[in-house]
């Protein structure tokens, strides 16, 4: 991969940045395949914990049925930037996506983070959708300053979903 001089300016995102940015936000579009083939894309609330997504869905959703027969997902999750001068001026979201696996989950599972979002009569019949990154995150306008943003070269980047150890040694 070639790195353009732009490219070379940007300062450098961390893991830990972008998923400290994911447990932030509360909200993402989850992309996947029915079993038609058909592609369907939905918004969820979600809470992070030990590196997984997780949101709640209705046990008999086309969501729980999708993602329970194939569990390959991609998801975008906005991260709204701008303050109060998003208020007047059209800032577009930064954005954090990647791919990964979605397992459906009982009402068990349920993190305690999340909880607070299902109605108390709700929570023994819901289903939990787990989901675990994998690759890169694919990165627009997370750390860097907000006019950045404007320069996609910039703007964009990749970081892993999650880093190595180093090996003895290095």
């Amino acid at each position: 991969m070639v790195t353009t001089a732009r490219e070379a300016q940007r300062p450098a995102t961390t893991t830990e940045q972008v998923w400290r940015e994911l447990t932030k936000a509360s909200f993402a579009v989850i992309s996947q395949v029915t079993a038609a083939g058909a592609p369907r894309s939905s918004g969820v609330v979600y809470a992070v914990e030990d590196r997984r997504l997780y949101a709640v869905v209705a046990p008999h959703s086309w969501k729980a049925r999708h993602l329970a027969a194939d569990g390959r997902v991609a998801v975008t999750v906005p991260v709204h930037r701008g303050g109060v001068l998003a208020l007047v001026a059209p800032i577009p979201p930064a954005t954090i996506s990647f791919h990964g696996h979605a397992t459906v989950r009982p009402a068990s599972v349920l993190p305690e983070r999340l909880s607070h979002l299902v109605p108390a009569e709700r929570r023994a019949s819901c289903r939990v959708v787990e989901i675990e990154p994998d690759g890169d995150f694919v990165l627009y306008g997370i750390g860097v300053p907000l006019l950045r943003m404007r320069e996609p070269a910039t703007a964009r980047a990749r970081v892993p979903v999650s880093v190595s150890p180093p090996l003895p040694g290095e």
